[in-house]
């Protein structure tokens, strides 16, 4: 099973190449607003690196959101061309539960919950509560992160925060005893792999020509701040 795995919701921009449940190529940068000049960079050289003709690969799959807009919409146009040309499904996860894929594959021994949190600015996050099972026990929300906003987790027992808004919000949160943050946490396509695997052995594709990522809130465009301009 050979699976393109595109990560472009947040500042991170990845690229990943699996086969049959292993990454044999990736390529990734946390160059800020370089996706539109990376990404297909990236995608050409994994698959030269893992010896992957296009036509060979069985799905792409890419990160739904939330997330960035600007991030989102390359990620998935870049998707689409290649289902669209090649004639092969399309897949998708949602960016938090990949988040939080990743976390427990890289610490397969962690029992305790996992709450991945993306910055959506000001004191705003994009959160999701997932266990070690990768049931979703709180779905995706856009929260003002406040003081015991998580404590419904936290008296259950051990969270770990990861992400971006993560850092941004320790000093709330950190404060309860089980609340646990990883720094070094750095959002990765690897975190799609299995739950791409899933999605695409049980048929459930998405219709390249529908599809759009979850923005979970409107873009807003900002009034002009150069004199002259309105």
């Amino acid at each position: 099973m050979k699976i393109l795995l595109i990560e472009t919701a947040t500042q991170i921009c990845s690229a990943v190449l699996s086969v049959d449940g292993g990454v044999v190529a990736r390529r990734e940068s946390d160059t800020p607003n370089a996706h539109s000049t990376c990404l297909s960079v990236f995608v050409d050289e994994v698959l030269r690196e893992g010896a992957i003709k296009p036509h060979e690969l069985d799905a792409v799959c890419v990160s739904a959101g939330p997330g960035s807009y600007t991030g989102l919409r390359i990620g998935v146009s870049t998707a689409k061309g290649f289902c669209y040309a090649l004639g092969i499904p399309l897949l998708s996860v949602p960016t938090l539960l990949s988040m939080a894929a990743l976390y427990y594959r890289q610490h397969p021994d962690y029992r305790g919950l996992v709450c991945p949190m993306i910055d959506a600015r000001r004191m705003e996050c994009y959160t999701m509560v997932v266990d070690s099972n990768m049931n979703i026990l709180r779905d995706t929300s856009a929260d003002v992160i406040e003081a015991g906003c998580f404590d419904e987790w936290l008296d259950r027992g051990e969270v770990t925060f990861i992400g971006d808004g993560a850092e941004k919000t320790r000093d709330l949160l950190g404060a309860h005893p089980n609340a646990r943050y990883d720094s070094s946490f750095q959002l990765s396509a690897e975190g799609m792999l299995k739950l791409a695997e899933v999605k695409l052995r049980d048929g459930k594709i998405e219709d390249v020509a529908y599809f759009e990522p979850f923005y979970l809130k409107d873009f807003v465009a900002k009034k002009s701040v150069v004199h002259g301009l309105r």
